[in-house]
């Protein structure tokens, strides 16, 4: 486990990024320009950017790019179009997929904590939030948007009624002790349905919800731990009677699994929550299945995931946001005791 202390650069995520947004993908540490942008990555992008604390005069250009790029993305009546082009056109229709949830996540962020840019983003977020989305992640990720929101906004009634859409739609996990989850297979970003239960819990006062929350995620910490390493559900999913390890592993897996589990020691004080935090930054320096580093300490990027004999070299963002938001946590986390 990694006790150093945590530096985070953010230069590769700079050199991903122009006056337009976050370019997605990467061959090795450069990115390719020409598969444009997506507000996927662009969210997470804001995401990080308003959580760090002390934000460099790039950071904070940035985050305006990044705002105006996801506020751009939002229709009329509430969706979210994902993909732009080079030529800076929307090239697919709105929709309410996981780019609409992480749009959401991303607005309720700078709503907490960028108060100069709050107005805008609340005003936006009010009217994404208003509609409702048949997948849970998506609902997932939205309601991590509308939890930002409430710390801001304690009232804020369109953001309390999202949270209580998304904990009925995920819904409690089973109570199979073998498969303490609300899925029958696990997919990916799993811990973002752990995080969402719990969030809604502790902003609605559900005790029972909260609780449920901490097994789901006590559960999946134990299933994605293999002796003194993460060992994380693989790219297809998982489910018991499956071979283990899996792979390709991919940090989108382990940075939810950071974000929930920070939650969980912000809510409990639990110190299983905070050493897991840690688990999982050590996971991108190389203590995993293969005992091979993700990050690049040369670009300050993130590889695009764990496989059999070693890694992915291509950086892109997803995997770059993933690592940075893992950091974060980590170091915040350190800074705290």
């Amino acid at each position: 486990m990694n006790n150093n202390t945590i530096t985070i650069s953010y230069a590769h995520m700079f050199r991903l990024s122009d006056d337009c947004g976050i370019f997605e993908h990467a061959k090795f540490s450069e990115p390719r320009t020409e598969n444009g942008y997506c507000v996927d990555d662009v969210a997470r992008a804001l995401v990080v950017a308003v959580r760090e604390p002390e934000p460099d005069q790039q950071l904070l250009a940035l985050t305006q790019v990044y705002l105006d790029f996801v506020v751009s993305a939002l229709a009329t009546d509430g969706r979210f179009h994902n993909r732009r082009g080079t030529d800076r056109t929307w090239q697919d229709e709105p929709s309410l997929e996981d780019h609409w949830g992480r749009g959401l996540w991303a607005l309720g962020s700078v709503v907490a904590r960028r108060p100069d840019l709050a107005e805008t983003a609340l005003a936006h977020f009010t009217v994404g939030a208003r509609r409702r989305s048949q997948w849970p992640r998506a609902m997932a990720f939205a309601a991590l948007g509308a939890a930002e929101v409430l710390q801001a906004d304690p009232t804020n009634s369109v953001a309390r009624e999202l949270l209580a859409s998304a904990s009925a739609l995920i819904g409690p996990p089973t109570r199979k002790l073998h498969w303490r989850w609300p899925e029958p297979r696990l997919d990916y970003a799993n811990a973002v349905l752990a995080e969402a239960i719990l969030v809604a819990g502790a902003a609605l006062g559900e005790e029972r919800t909260h609780a449920d929350g901490l097994v789901m995620l006590r559960w999946l910490l134990e299933v994605e731990t293999a002796g003194d390493h993460l060992s994380v559900t693989p790219v297809d999913g998982w489910t018991t009677g499956e071979l283990r390890p899996g792979f390709d592993q991919q940090p989108i897996e382990v940075a939810s699994l950071a974000d929930a589990c920070a939650r969980a020691y912000d809510q409990t004080g639990d110190q299983r929550w905070k050493d897991a935090v840690l688990l999982c930054d050590s996971w991108f320096r190389g203590a995993n299945d293969v005992g091979t580093p993700l990050l690049d300490e040369v670009s300050g990027g993130c590889c695009d995931g764990l496989e059999p004999t070693g890694r992915n070299e291509n950086q892109g963002a997803e995997s770059t946001l993933a690592l940075i938001s893992t950091q974060q946590q980590a170091r915040r986390l350190q800074r705290a005791r």
